[in-house]
Order: structure tokens, then C-alpha cells, then sequence
């Protein structure tokens, strides 16, 4: 793994795929892929699309690997910025029944740097990440949202049409489930 990557630890990834359950024939975006790990992982339980989107080189060459040693029937890699794959995405009218999203903790951290002790939680690259997911309107109705982010990153109940409807806990890490409602 790449210096300053982050992946989804094993135990987080087990408890996702156990609390997600049957998720055979759905389309899964992962965003902000890193190594890939968590759609690997989905690639494994039978998805019948995965779409990494990572735009840093070391981890597109990492993903690059990783995707060589499994015989995935259909992924797609978009080596781009999340935001501009979201844009893409719905311009293509795209949907995917789960969405996962873990934008790296260290570009929250600056951002709260950057913006001082008072920034507001409403500036962080995730809840910004998710907005942008409701409003270009990439998930399929009923769809989830699956964000990984740090226990001190609080997320809102609701951002636009998805609403919060779970979170698990693993030490530092929570996973937060978002459903699209309307």
C-alpha cells in the first residue's frame, strides 16, 4: 500500500459486506478507492459492476494491480477526481445501487487546518461528497450510500433525498448508511 493511504481494514470490510447482506447483481461505485479493497470486496460477493474512481497516481497503479490478480467480470476504473466522476456519472445517467465514498482523512484534517478551529463540519470533503451525490442524482431508487469516515466527522441525519439510517462503529472508524427516499 501506497505511503499515506488509509485502506478499509478487514474487519470493517467483513462487517459492511455482513451488514449489506445479499448484494449479488447490484452496481457498486466506490469513490475515492484507494487500493480498492472495498469493491474488491463487493466484486467478491457477486456485484455485477464495480466502478473504482481514484484520481492519485500511486493508488491508480496500486488499483491497477490489485484488479490484474482477480478475474472481475465487469469494472470500470475512472482515474479521476471524485467530484468530476459524480458529474460524469449522472451526465451518462448512471445509477448504482450502493454507493461507498471514504475520502481520505488526512484532506479533512487540512481542510480544518486550512479553515481553522471554527470551521464548520458542513465544509468537510465528505459532507460535500455526499451533497453532490444527492444532487447529481447517481443512486438508484432505494439506493445506499455507505460512507467511511472518522468517529469525530460528525455527518448529518439528512443531506437533499438521502437520510441517515444506521451507523456501525470500529474503533476510530464509523460506517453511516444513507438511503435515498422519494
Amino acid at each position: 500500500m501506497p505511503k499515506g493511504i488509509r485502506p478499509t481494514q478487514n474487519k470493517v470490510r467483513k462487517a459492511l459486506v455482513d451488514i449489506l447482506g445479499d448484494i449479488e447483481g447490484v452496481f457498486f461505485l466506490e469513490l475515492f478507492a484507494g487500493s480498492g479493497a472495498v469493491g474488491l470486496e463487493a466484486a467478491s460477493q457477486g456485484v455485477k459492476e464495480v466502478v473504482f474512481v481514484e484520481n492519485n497516481p500511486v493508488c491508480i497503479k496500486m488499483l491497477k494491480e490489485n484488479l490484474s490478480y482477480l478475474p472481475l467480470a465487469t469494472y470500470r476504473l475512472l482515474p479521476i477526481d471524485a467530484f468530476k466522476a459524480i458529474e460524469r456519472l449522472a451526465k451518462e445517467k448512471e445509477k448504482f445501487d450502493i454507493v461507498f465514498l471514504d475520502p481520505p482523512y488526512y484532506k479533512e484534517k487540512a481542510l480544518r487546518f486550512r479553515l481553522g478551529s471554527k470551521a464548520t463540519e458542513s465544509e468537510s470533503l465528505t459532507k460535500k461528497t455526499l451533497k453532490m451525490v444527492s444532487t447529481c442524482d447517481i443512486v438508484a431508487p432505494n439506493g445506499l450510500i455507505v460512507v467511511q469516515h472518522f468517529k469525530k466527522n460528525n455527518l448529518p441525519d439528512a443531506v437533499g433525498d438521502l437520510v441517515l439510517f444506521k451507523q456501525a462503529r470500529y474503533a476510530d472508524t464509523v460506517l453511516s448508511f444513507y438511503r435515498k427516499e422519494g
